[in-house]
């Protein structure tokens, strides 16, 4: 994206994402916090310690995830639609912490735990054993209520059909990366390799790490999710969506997160996509490149500018983050805002604004 391009970008579509940003943090925020309120009840009357504690933390230490998906509800405002992603991404952070945290690297039992994903896809699929593979007693049905929870609010979407099988190939590889991520870390990397070899997704120029961290965002699916919620969807800006979220804004999304919490997964030995770059530089050259290809690409959807808006947050929302100045990351981090519009920069210094009193 040249100058003269980005300057328009900013200018045409200011007013329209600042009207986005004030019903975001006026209103749907809040009903956020809510869900969340009620996802924390069912939870603490799960009969499992482990179970429930692991339910508990994934609430209160990833509630970012959901705050920041419910971003896809907000305009057009859509209650089904927060309710349906506050309990999807509730889902995802659930599982993340049984697999990293539940004493277990056995890959069937993460492969069975994860079914939850696509059945919470399929309106009208019966719930099966999602703990096969772990020694827990059941978790007070805490799991088959958010699953329940889903179907119930995608069963509203008028277009979901459209979308159905994009939204279970998205799920089955979001299962796919979860599962091989967190096996025993002698295997989990040659797993990895082969999968995405095996994949063989046909991107020209990305690699094996950025596909596999593509594959680990939510947030393609609720966009093709939120454009069907929509009467005017058509088949075009569903291929649009696609092919800006997948692997650019996705990818973009992961690698940011990665890249900010390099020094703790260095400390605590975790899997990290951003250490397969051979150096700092090539790393930042790589994040820049998904930064130039989101937004190159949201330009083509149909409604760019809350797209446009989604690249801009992800960027104020990992770059404000305090870890990127503990890590002497200040340089990386003014070379990726350079890659974008002036609103991306006028987010960042909200973002930072915002998180002085947090």
């Amino acid at each position: 994206m040249d100058v003269i391009t980005m300057i328009a970008v900013n200018n045409k579509y200011q007013a329209y994402q600042a009207k986005i940003l004030s019903r975001y943090i006026g209103i749907t925020l809040p009903k956020v916090q809510r869900r969340l309120a009620y996802w924390r009840q069912e939870a603490l009357a799960c009969p499992d310690i482990i179970l429930g504690q692991q339910a508990l933390a994934s609430l209160h230490d990833k509630a970012f995830h959901c705050q920041g998906g419910a971003v896809y509800a907000a305009f057009p405002p859509s209650d089904n639609l927060l309710e349906f992603i506050v309990a999807y991404q509730t889902i995802c952070d659930y599982l993340d912490n049984l697999c990293d945290r539940a004493n277990s690297t056995d890959g069937e039992a993460f492969a069975q735990a994860h079914q939850s994903l696509t059945c919470a896809l399929t309106p009208g699929q019966k719930p099966v054993n999602y703990y096969r593979g772990y020694t827990q007693i059941p978790d007070g049905e805490y799991l088959n209520k958010l699953v329940q929870v889903c179907q119930q609010c995608l069963d509203k979407v008028p277009g979901y059909r459209t979308v159905y099988d994009e939204v279970i190939q998205l799920a089955e590889l979001y299962s796919h990366l979860q599962v091989k991520k967190h096996l025993h870390k002698n295997i989990r990397e040659d797993k990895l390799k082969l999968w995405i070899a095996e994949e063989n997704f046909g991107y020209d120029g990305v690699r094996w790490q950025e596909m596999a961290a593509s594959t680990g965002s939510t947030l393609a699916l609720f966009a093709l999710i939120r454009a069907a919620n929509q009467p005017d969807c058509s088949q075009s800006e569903i291929e649009q969506i696609k092919t800006a979220y997948f692997p650019w804004i996705c990818g973009l999304h992961i690698l940011l997160d990665y890249f900010v919490d390099r020094a703790e997964d260095t400390e605590g030995g975790d899997l990290n996509f951003t250490f397969y770059y051979g150096h700092e530089v090539e790393m930042q050259e790589r994040i820049n490149l998904f930064v130039r290809n989101s937004y190159n690409h949201a330009l083509q959807i149909a409604d760019s500018g809350f797209h446009l808006l989604i690249i801009n947050g992800l960027l104020a929302m990992y770059l404000s983050d305090k870890k990127i100045n503990q890590q002497n990351y200040g340089k990386i981090r003014s070379s990726i805002l350079r890659q974008a519009p002036a609103g991306a920069r006028s987010t960042y210094h909200l973002c930072r604004l915002v998180r002085i009193f947090l």
